[in-house]
This record gives structure tokens, sequence and C-alpha cells, in this order.
């Protein structure tokens, strides 16, 4: 089946505007608009998304939520005492529990091939979840590898650099810049009644109409908050492996003996989890993400300004390569609690002691029950 909707219905409209007066649009007859019609569209078959989404999506969403719950539950209910990484982990994890419950429209609206059954409101505030999640999780994983990156290196002056209260600060910044520069998402989310049909279509980006101011908007937005802070935590990760390396840094705490030989060397394999960790959900979630959406982008914006620079099978290739990247960017929600189970020791040390303590609980109670009979 082709489908022949406009942008988020797998048609990229081009538009008369460019190049092509309005009323010489007018004065063609049929045969011209036809003609016309067909430089401008491009028909994209895209069945593949009705499975691919509805299915990714559902995966997230309870891999997700059963990862955020857990970690939300560990933070709150069994550490004691809040360290800056737990504050920054606490605010991740409650940008991903925010972003996995609205999954289940999307998962419903793929699944029934691009038909919102909801109001546009609610398609707004999905989309605005989706992107506030998404750098979010950026901007609060750098803050996790410049916490990390400032202990590592600069040892001394982390005693006065990093604090709890310095930590609720930046994550009050964080969330500031968040909603700030995610706003507009608001305002270009849109819905529309596709053409001949009842159903109704809820953009992923914005209406054609405005989609050359979206176009400026994502770009800013894709420079500031994802590629600034990118290369910011890749000359940090860069910095902490040089570090990490002298063989020197593991016995600045033999002033203490064996045990602060140990412990740097469990500071020391904590952070290579974490660089690793890290790195690979940028490399996998955000890159390619980032990557095929601004090639998508761009190709649509040069065949507008003009159909012959761009083939529409190469828009349809970047259109598709793009798809396939978004379920990537939404596993981020998935990979966020690992970080903080494997990286931290902490965090699997309360774990396991509250998978303990349940066990024994349950192993009393069956005690009683069976005591009881």
């Amino acid at each position: 089946m082709i489908n022949t909707g406009i942008l988020e219905q797998d048609l990229c409209f081009l538009g008369p505007h460019r190049g092509v007066p309005a009323a010489a649009m007018t004065a063609f007859d049929n045969s011209t608009v036809e003609m016309n019609y067909s430089a401008f569209y491009c028909r994209f078959n895209e069945e593949f998304k009705y499975i691919l989404l509805p299915v990714s999506y559902a995966l997230v969403f309870v891999i997700g939520l059963a990862l955020n719950a857990t970690a939300l539950y560990v933070i709150v209910f069994c550490t004691k005492q809040w360290k800056p990484s737990t504050i920054y982990m606490f605010n991740l994890t409650m940008c991903d529990t925010l972003y996995v419950f609205t999954l289940p429209f999307l998962v419903y609206y793929y699944a029934d091939e691009n038909d919102w059954p909801f109001t546009e409101p609610v398609c707004k505030i999905i989309r605005f979840l989706f992107y506030a999640n998404l750098y979010g999780s950026i901007l609060f994983l750098s803050c996790i590898s410049l916490h990390r990156f400032i202990g590592i290196c600069y040892p001394v002056h982390s005693l006065y650099w990093v604090s709890a209260r310095r930590a609720r600060l930046v994550s009050v910044g964080v969330w500031a810049v968040v909603l700030l520069c995610q706003a507009p998402v608001l305002y270009f989310s849109r819905t529309s009644n596709k053409h001949g049909d009842s159903s109704r279509t809820c953009y992923d980006t914005t209406s054609p109409e405005l989609f050359d101011d979206f176009l400026v908007y994502s770009s800013v937005v894709s420079v500031l908050m994802f590629a600034l802070p990118f290369m910011v935590v890749m000359v940090c990760y860069g910095l902490m492996m040089r570090k990490l390396l002298e063989p020197s840094w593991e016995s600045e705490g033999g002033d203490e003996g064996e045990r602060g030989g140990l412990a740097a060397q469990r500071s020391k394999q904590k952070s290579v989890k974490m660089i690793i960790i890290v790195l690979a959900m940028f490399m996998l979630c955000f890159l390619p993400f980032h990557l095929t959406r601004s090639l998508y982008y761009s190709f649509r914006y040069l065949r507008q300004v003009n159909p012959a620079q761009i083939s529409c099978s190469l828009l349809e290739a970047s259109s598709i390569a793009y798809k396939v990247t978004r379920p990537l960017a939404s596993a981020n929600s998935c990979v966020d609690p690992i970080l903080y189970f494997l990286a931290g020791q902490d965090a699997r040390s309360n774990l396991i002691k509250t998978i303990r303590s349940s066990s024994s609980k349950l192993a009393k109670k069956s005690q009683r029950l069976t005591t009881s009979i």
C-alpha cells in the first residue's frame, strides 16, 4: 500500500510557494496541476513503521517502566545518603519515567496506521515529553560525567565544587533549560486530517507550512543540547582515561595502605564502567538519531527549494533511516537505569539488601502460614 499523506503521513509536500507563484498555479489546467503535484510530492512506501514503531515502543514501555520503577524505589526508599550522583540519577530516572508513560499513546497511534484518536493538546504533550526526555537525558548524563571527571582529575577541588546542594541547584537549572528550550515544541506540534480521509495525524515535527521555522529551531537545539554536551563528554572521558591509566593514580590512596588501594581500584572500575555505558548510549541512542534526522530535514528542505536537487528515492531513504533510529532514541529510557545499577556500587548494595529483605519477609510469612496450618 502506498500512503498519500503529508510528512508524517509518509508523503513529503514540497509546496508551490517555492519557485511557482500562487497566481500562476491557479491558471494551470487540470493536467498541469497533476504534473506539478507529482513534481512537488514524494510518495513514500513505509509500511514497515506500522510494525517497527508499535513493537519497539511497547518493548521500551515494558522494560523501561520496570527498570525505572525499580531504580526510583531504590533511590527513594533504600538510599540513606543522597550524593550528587544520586541526585542526578534521580532526576534522570524521573525524566525517563515521565516519557515511558507516553508510549502507550504512540503504540496505539502507529498500530492504527497514523490515526490519532486523541485531542491536539495530548499530541503536543506527547511530542513535548519525547524531546524533553531526550535532551534532559543528555544534559543529566553530561552532569554525571562532569561530576565524575572532577572527582577523578581534580580530587582536591572536588571537595568544594561537588556537593549535594550544588547538585540540586544544577538539576533545577537543567530542568529550567530543558523546559524553556522545548517549549516551542508545544507550538510546532499539530494535528490535521489526512487528505480525503477522516483519520487524523499527530505530526512528529510540525505542519508543512511551519517546517522552515521548525528546521531552524531544531538545528539550534541540536547544536546547543546535543553537539556541545557530546563534545564536553568526549573531552571529559578522554582526560579521565588518561588519568586512570597513569601508574600513580591508584597509589594516590596508598596513604591508608591496602584499604586505600582497594578503594581506588573500586573507584577506577566504577569510572571505567560509567565511561563505557555513557559512550555506548551516546553512540547507539543519540548520535544515529540526530544524524539521520538532520539528514532527512536537510534533504527535505533542499527538495523544497529545488526538487531537481534531491530525488524522491534519496529523500525516502533518509526518511526510513530517521524512522528506524527513533526507537533507538527512545531506548535510552531503558539504558539509564542500567547505568545506575552497573556503575554505582551503592546502588547494587541497596538493591541486594532490598531483595534479601523482601526474600526474608516472604520466607517468614511462608513459615508462619505453614505453622498455622
